[in-house]
């Protein structure tokens, strides 16, 4: 227990020095002493077990059933500072090290070792403006070229960011708000402890006495300069060192107000004070760990469900993962590395027993990085745009670190699975509705999404069964020829490498537009070599009119009237109509009695119009969308289903997409399957840069194939993988998530091929059959709406020739060609 004066002793003495302020102010924040007492009256009142149960709910309800962690190197810059707090050994003085900070070279060994360890954080901890005390820090910092410790600091964390893949979280003390501003173009997040509210213990023989940068007021005007700046933040309170359980509720209810205010604390530290050698602390009593465990469960109910609440496993030692049943869902700081030099005589667990001990209580240990998942999420706003690439490369869609290096369109192995215990007994219970046919809500579809570990593994295997029920072992796939007779295109889509306009030569191929007898020849082509379907898209065309897609429809058909044509997404339909003065109803009409069979679902990319602002804001909206596709429904046009995924989205716009495809099915049944496309990001323009993600990572993947399974149950029943942005290893795996179904042959493909997929342009039937008879599942050819192949089809498609080279007809604009 704590070692100090009880409450009533501290208000006897604040009345005999005349109780200098009943509220305490720093801007316009405010947080009034008698909603402290109330609160301590009301906590204290709790029995143990149950504000432990209540805090440890909250937590997860918040973070469900993840405890996450920093893998990280600690870089201790200086240990010289300016303050004489009463129980540090961290500070030391110039005779006491080597030198007045570490070099850059010293730096950069450090963090160099933590990127062969897999860190991702680079912590920066040093003392507070040594340069004000000693000369020694004044004489280095002008070898530097710098004079004060916050200028080295930038230019170390410049240095970091250019030589090393690890992002830097500084912890550099009292700064001014100008201060703080420079180092958030070079720091992902900051922070600094506020340790306590109490003025007392700046007094003689106090914890913080000769300590200037200890001052409330101080700490709490950087913490608010940090939210004006929005500047993702770390604090929290020092408890043992003289307050008092009313002075630890006071202190987090101040922290409370500045993040209500600027919604900036991305985490409360609770850290327990440990007594240490050689300080003026040496013999103070330590808080037990059960008062350790009040203050965090007390932390996480002021706070609430969404904070991260951390304790520091290794000041607890071997109790560390008590502190679990307190609420809070976050270890800190860990390194594979370096030691906590702030506290050396307390050595890190290792990253494995922590995994032991976070799993042994149902958990599940995620690693993050230095800024936290929600600031990740919205990082537009909390980042700087020159670190904003760096982040987004390294991360997933709920803002974690990817956890794998394979990335859509590349070649990287697979990564292995099934070897991560589950931990979300909520989630399974999700799944049994789900395979009943019940529809989900949004937030728990986004919870699926959430999963990870032996969940996901859950979550796949349940999905596969619900393929076996509803569509046994065959796995079906269509000979198709892909027909992209034009890239030129009038919109800015940024995740489109193919559409070219007047500035994008330097991306793959010039522009193009085929000639109708090009057109023509394909389709007599495809036909030849068993293709039961053309699959006819192109760029938004500006010299295209309603006409231009009849004349279309018309040199296929035309040439091979048992041709499927699978073609026009929304879009063109759109703009088709709107150039003959036509409704979207009649066009597609017009279509159809011309010999259109099908529509293919694209430019839906991702239906949640906050996402489509960013992506293509000039494209069709979300409900535009669904109302064309509701129109081909209801002409008799059967159309497929996508979502592009893993660029600047999340798992909450998955949600609704999902839900929004399943709602239309209910209304019309006009959905023949299902196509989830992984976001590829090599060439495309908002991944060149930096503005998006590097594609969704194989958990994510494996989950978009099962989730979409489980949710549309059972109103669409074929759910397809796409193996050019995937590779036949990929489909193959994906074929135990839920998939049954593996897409077309293409012959040609060149949108994924555009955006820079490694995987081919065609995958010919014997490759196709031989890969889905490998997965111990049954092949077979189909038509475009699902019907079987006859055999003159399929002898012909297993006796195809080569194909013929392509006869790229150059685009010439209309004026150009009016002039000849």
């Amino acid at each position: 227990m704590i070692a100090s004066r009880s409450d009533d002793d501290v208000r006897t003495q604040d009345e005999r020095r005349g109780r200098r302020h009943n509220e305490m102010k720093v801007d316009d924040m405010v947080w009034d002493t008698r909603d402290a007492e109330a609160l301590l009256r009301a906590y204290q009142a709790m029995p143990m077990a149950e504000l432990l149960d209540e805090a440890a709910t909250l937590a997860r309800d918040g973070h469900r059933h993840v405890i996450s962690y920093s893998r990280k190197v600690f870089v201790p810059l200086t240990r010289l500072c300016r303050d004489s707090c009463g129980y540090c050994t961290f500070a030391k003085t110039p005779r006491q090290v080597e030198a007045a900070f570490l070099s850059p070279d010293d730096v950069l060994a450090i963090v160099r070792a933590g990127q062969a360890a897999g860190c991702h954080e680079a912590l920066l901890t040093l003392g507070d403006k040594p340069e004000a005390r000693y000369a020694a820090a004044r004489e280095f910092l002008a070898a530097q070229g710098v004079a004060t410790t916050v200028d080295y600091v930038e230019k170390i964390c410049k240095l970091i960011l250019a030589e090393t893949g690890l992002l830097p979280h500084v912890n550099a003390g009292v700064m001014s708000e100008a201060e703080t501003a420079r180092l958030r173009k070079v720091s992902v997040s900051q922070g600094i402890m506020l340790e306590s509210v109490s003025e007392r213990l700046c007094a003689r023989g106090e914890a913080h006495f000769g300590s200037p940068d200890k001052l409330p007021a101080v700490r709490l005007d950087a913490i608010a300069a940090a939210g004006r700046l929005r500047v993702p933040f770390t604090s929290g309170i020092l408890i043992g060192i003289g307050e008092t359980r009313l002075e630890r509720v006071q202190s987090l209810l101040a922290l409370r107000s500045l993040h209500r205010r600027y919604g900036h604390l991305q985490e409360i530290i609770v850290q327990n004070f440990r007594a240490k050698a050689d300080t003026r602390f040496a013999d103070r009593h330590e808080p037990g760990l059960e008062d350790l465990l009040w203050t965090a469960a007390v932390a996480r109910l002021i706070f609430g469900p969404k904070m991260n609440i951390q304790v520091p496993p290794n000041l607890s030692y071997a109790d560390y993962p008590r502190l679990l049943e307190a609420g809070i869902n976050d270890w800190g700081g860990i390194s594979p590395v370096t030691a906590d030099h702030v506290n050396p005589e307390a050595p890190w667990p290792e990253i494995a027993r922590l995994q032991q001990a976070t799993e042994a209580v149902g958990l599940t240990l995620q690693p993050r990085l230095a800024v936290y998942p929600a600031y990740v999420r919205h990082a537009a706003d909390w980042i700087d745009p020159a670190l904003l690439p760096k982040v987004l490369k390294a991360v997933d869609a709920d803002g974690f670190p990817r956890d794998d290096g394979w990335m859509p369109g590349g070649l990287a192995p697979i990564p292995p699975t099934g070897a991560a215990r589950r931990s979300d007994p909520s989630l399974e219970a999700l799944v049994v509705r789900a395979a009943g046919g019940t529809r989900l809500s949004q937030p728990e579809v986004q919870a699926l999404f959430g999963a990870r570990g032996g969940d996901v593994d859950m979550i796949c295997e349940a999905a596969d069964a619900v393929r076996a029920a509803s569509s046994g072992e065959t796995v079906r796939y269509v000979v198709n020829r892909n027909i992209n007779y034009t890239n030129v295109c009038s919109y800015a889509c940024k995740f489109c490498a193919f559409s070219k306009g007047k500035t994008h030569d330097h991306l793959r191929g010039r522009p193009y537009d085929l000639s109708l007898e090009e057109v023509a020849r394909r389709a007599r082509e495809a036909w030849d070599r068993g293709a039961t379907e053309v699959c006819m898209q192109g760029g938004i065309n500006p010299h295209y009119t309603g006409k231009t897609y009849v004349d279309l429809l018309r040199a296929v058909k035309n040439e091979v009237p048992q041709m499927h044509v699978h073609a026009f997404s929304p879009l063109e339909v759109s703009q088709g109509a709107a150039t003959l003065g036509m409704s979207v109803s009649n066009f597609l009409s017009m279509l159809r009695d011309e010999g259109l069979g099908s529509l293919p679902g694209t430019a839906a990319e991702i239906l949640d119009d906050k996402v489509r602002q960013v992506i293509c804001a000039d494209k069709l909206d979300t409900q535009i969308w669904l109302d064309i596709v509701r129109s081909a429904h209801r002409v008799g046009l059967r159309t497929t289903a996508t979502i592009m995924f893993g660029h600047v989205e999340g798992s909450d716009s998955w949600a609704a997409h999902l839900l929004r495809i399943r709602d239309l099915q209910e209304q019309t049944g006009g959905f023949t399957e299902f196509v989830p496309l992984p976001f590829i990001h090599m060439e495309a323009p908002m991944s060149l840069r930096g503005q998006a993600r590097s594609g969704p990572t194989w958990r994510e993947v494996r989950l978009m194939h099962a989730v979409a399974r489980l949710v549309l149950y059972p109103l669409i029943t074929n759910i397809q993988a796409s193996w050019v942005k995937l590779g036949e290893d990929g489909v193959a795996s994906l074929l135990r998530s839920g998939v049954n179904d593996l897409g077309g042959t293409l012959m040609n493909e060149s949108i994924s091929r555009a955006a820079g997929t490694q995987h081919g342009q065609e995958l010919a039937p014997e490759a196709m059959e031989a890969l889905i008879t490998r997965a111990g599942r049954v092949a077979e050819q189909r038509t475009t709406l699902y019907r079987p192949v006859d055999a003159e089809r399929r002898d012909a498609s297993f006796a195809a020739p080569e194909l013929q080279d392509l006869v790229m007809t150059p685009f010439v604009p209309k004026q150009m060609a009016l002039a000849r």
